[in-house]
């Protein structure tokens, strides 16, 4: 039996993604979303609201990087969806963390981030839905505590955490239950 809750955003998991950007000074600003991802082989789609100083950001130097938090790093992952870089001047000097200039795009990079896309602006559009972003992933960069022994990105390493729409909670991942285009296999015969 089913209970009808109306319109939500109800998708579970969410990701917990890190939006980085230089503004017109210089400095350095992050932004936590859930409301974005990958929308293609090489592309992102990232929908925040225009007012947010990482969308004047982007809108500026037309780039940014997009990073995967990790545990370890929660707090300040968090922080960056509390405080807002319109109201607090020195947001990313609180968290502590450090950052590097791109050297593929006009964006930092958050060094204590596992897993980063670096990422140039293709398009900012305006929707009866709000503001887009559509950015062209143009490198990938890991931190190789993170990789396989085939230098390749392992889940169970990335320690990442996601949103939930429901309570507003995080959640840990990385527990491989299957194989993808594996496991329900046998149901095709």
């Amino acid at each position: 039996m089913f209970k009808d809750l109306g319109v939500k955003p109800y998708v579970f998991p969410m990701p917990v993604l890190m939006i980085a950007t230089y503004g017109k000074d210089g400095k350095v600003d992050v932004m936590n979303m859930a409301w974005g991802g990958i929308c293609d082989e090489n592309r992102v789609a990232l929908n925040i609201s225009e007012s947010h100083k990482t969308a004047e950001n982007i809108k500026l130097r037309g780039a940014f990087t997009l990073s995967i938090a990790d545990i370890d790093h929660i707090k300040e992952a968090d922080y960056f969806g509390i405080a807002s870089g319109n109201d607090t001047d020195d947001k990313f000097e609180r968290s502590g963390l450090h950052a590097v200039k791109s050297t593929r795009v006009d964006a930092p990079i958050v060094e204590e981030f596992p897993l980063t896309l670096e990422c140039k602006a293709l398009e900012c559009q305006h929707t009866g839905t709000g503001f887009r972003v559509l950015g062209e992933i143009v490198n990938v960069l890991a931190d190789r505590k993170i990789l396989d022994e085939n230098g390749e990105p392992d889940p169970t390493k990335l320690n990442a955490f996601v949103f939930d729409q429901f309570k507003g909670d995080y959640y840990a991942i990385g527990k491989k239950v299957g194989k993808a285009w594996d496991v329900g296999a046998e149901l095709a015969k």
